[in-house]
């Protein structure tokens, strides 16, 4: 018999129902089983009563009462993981102590599973990662499948309320890199379209949507969302390589707002258009000849303070292959980029 959890919902999956977030951590669990903790009140969101639609929020805490043999999830050993996909994730530690694991996580990978993934996502190969430990790290936020960069897991479940908190209180900052189509003009700013969840997107997935700040009110459906950037270099005017900083964390929040000012990032097939060359105005989002065409969007850093010892961290990810073969093709040397691009604009 399982003990009682409490979990914190992480950055990136506020919005979801009680029941799809549950069962996304313990696939085994039954929508009768949720329901029925929900009516005994033994299920709660920070405290309070819940039913299975509530929608929870990121930075939340989540009581989940003991889950007994039958519902709950086995936690997967690391044995019955594939031995090529261990030594990868291992591969991608940057950094780790006994509170915190830092990965350079693979462009390709998903942070969590989803519909056909089975257990290849970082989730899934969590248990690679519990390095001693009877339980493997968890998620504090995530990453889309497509962008590399650094992400967090917490190895207890204190450490992971701690995280979460700080992400929820934007207490972390993450700079990321990219390669965008164009060159921004100024070279620094701040964009601030809101974003509004489109759903059915052409492929049946949702899409975001900017929105005005003016007409933020008005759309109850949106929400705030900030992103400073500042371009490091150009090439010819036809690409440019930026440094971009979230203020807020929203889905696809530095897809959409470059797409949004006519830089899509390159490579970006769902905000990014479907020309396969732009001729040095922002658009499309790719340049043919040898970039590969593949999202160029990189976590690149991450500051925190550390929830337990208190010191102040700053994690560097090297690029990915694809995007480093980039870099080379146009003279771009990740050495020579200022330790801290947004500098001056605080």
């Amino acid at each position: 018999m399982s003990a009682v959890q409490v979990i914190a919902v992480a950055e990136g999956e506020g919005g979801q129902r009680l029941d799809r977030w549950l069962r996304r951590r313990f696939p085994h669990l039954t929508q009768g089983f949720i329901e029925k903790a929900c009516r005994k009140g033994e299920l709660r969101v920070d405290g309070g009563r819940a039913t299975a639609a509530t929608r929870v929020a990121e930075g939340q805490e989540v009581r989940v009462p003991p889950l007994g043999d039958a519902a709950a999830t086995p936690a997967p050993a690391p044995s019955r993981l594939g031995r090529e996909d261990e030594a990868m994730i291992r591969a991608a530690v940057l950094w780790k102590d006994d509170h915190v694991i830092a990965l350079n996580k693979p462009s390709g990978l998903p942070s969590q599973g989803g519909s056909g993934q089975g257990s290849r996502h970082v989730d899934g190969l969590a248990p690679a990662l519990a390095f001693g430990l009877p339980q493997p790290p968890k998620l504090v936020h995530r990453l889309d499948k497509d962008t590399s960069g650094v992400l967090l897991l917490a190895r207890t479940d204190r450490v992971a309320r701690l995280l979460s908190e700080a992400l929820r209180h934007r207490a972390v900052r993450k700079v990321y890199w990219a390669a965008v189509a164009g060159r921004p003009e100024p070279r620094a700013g701040t964009i601030r379209f809101g974003l509004e969840k489109v759903p059915g997107g052409p492929r049946g997935d949702d899409r975001m949507r900017a929105v005005h700040p003016r007409d933020l009110e008005a759309r109850p459906g949106a929400k705030r969302a900030v992103t400073e950037f500042v371009t490091i270099e150009n090439a010819g005017g036809r690409l440019a390589w930026v440094a971009l900083e979230p203020v807020t964390g929203r889905t696809h929040q530095l897809r959409v707002h470059m797409a949004e000012i006519g830089h899509p990032i390159l490579g970006d097939g769902k905000y990014g258009g479907h020309a396969q060359e732009n001729l040095g105005d922002g658009w499309g989002a790719g340049v043919g000849g040898e970039v590969e065409r593949r999202l160029h969007l990189h976590a690149r850093a991450i500051s925190f303070e550390h929830p337990v010892t208190k010191a102040i961290l700053r994690i560097e990810a090297p690029l990915p292959p694809h995007m480093a073969r980039t870099w080379d093709l146009l003279g771009w040397d990740a050495r020579e980029a200022p330790a801290d691009p947004f500098e001056g604009r605080r």
